[in-house]
């Protein structure tokens, strides 16, 4: 089995800035990607970010470009996600995941999660 443990969630006042983390307990494809994808109270999963690991090609989903971003750590299966200039709206469970490097943003794509990381923005 692959695990994947987020990190860095809590509560934020609107303005303010949270660093999540996430580690892989290994790799699983030859070229891959590392995504965060997260989920409001009653909404649907929505893409956020995601980076691969050989070009570090990125992209965000457009609601948070220019204010989120996406890095490799420094140990292959690593990935962090810097947030600034939060939002109410931002506020869900936040989700790492790995899959091949084509996962791109479609979360049925990434066949490893974890278990996700509470991010509330209080306005």
């Amino acid at each position: 089995q692959v695990q994947l443990v987020e990190s860095g969630g809590g509560l934020v006042q609107a303005g303010g800035s949270l660093r999540l983390s996430c580690a892989a307990s290994r790799r699983t494809f030859s070229d891959y990607a590392l995504g965060w994808f997260r989920q409001a109270p009653g909404k649907e999963r929505e893409f956020v970010a995601f980076i691969t690991w050989s070009a570090g090609y990125t992209n965000y989903a457009d609601s948070v470009k220019g204010r989120f971003t996406i890095s490799r750590g420094n140990a292959e299966n690593t990935v962090y996600l810097q947030m600034s200039s939060l939002k109410p709206e931002d506020t869900a469970v936040y989700y790492c995941a790995t899959g091949s490097s084509y996962a791109s943003k479609v979360g049925s794509n990434y066949p490893y999660w974890g278990q996700g990381t509470q991010v509330t923005v209080s306005s």
